[in-house]
């Protein structure tokens, strides 16, 4: 893997390219293809699917998505997740790639195991691109990070029609 610039981590933040995220995608479809061989790729939705669409184009797999997600309408961050989706009833009988962008605590990836689960795959495995020690810990995983992690989908959000820095990171980044 290429290695990562040092202004793009420190002990509070760590700031993805895409390109960074891109290599990411890469190490993490070539340590799944090493050791596994999933019929079939599931991203947890929101932004789980976009880490798991490009493994899945990667590995040549098909791709399906679940929906989990901490926020409802626009509410700020809630503390359980909660399942929005049911599991993809075409997982039946079939060896699975559960895939998220983070695992943090690993309550949304515990929640989305399950549900995948209640299809009865023939395997489920699960991969993210990052990951934060102490919680769950996933199969496979292409980096560990530290402290509030920016994606480049999330750096930037619309407001009034332009795109400007992330409230949520406007403190972080201004450092």
């Amino acid at each position: 893997m290429a290695e990562i610039p040092p202004e793009v981590v420190s002990e509070e933040k760590m700031e993805l390219s895409w390109e960074l995220f891109g290599e990411l995608c890469r190490v993490l479809a070539l340590r799944v293809a090493r050791d596994y061989d999933p019929e079939v790729v599931v991203g947890i939705a929101a932004a789980g699917v976009i880490p798991a669409a490009v493994i899945a184009a990667m590995l040549q797999r098909e791709f399906h998505s679940i929906k989990i997600t901490r926020r409802r309408d626009g509410e700020k961050i809630r503390a359980r997740p909660e399942v929005l989706s049911a599991a993809p009833p075409q997982l039946a009988g079939r060896r699975v790639l559960l895939v998220d962008e983070i695992c943090d605590s690993g309550e949304t990836m515990r929640m989305a195991l399950a549900a995948v689960r209640d299809v009865s795959p023939t395997e489920v495995r699960t991969a993210t691109s990052l990951i934060r020690r102490g919680g769950y810990e996933p199969d496979y995983f292409a980096i560990e990070a530290q402290g509030t992690v920016i994606f480049p989908w999330d750096r930037e959000v619309l407001e009034s029609g332009r795109l400007v820095v992330n409230p949520e990171y406007e403190e972080l980044l201004a450092e």
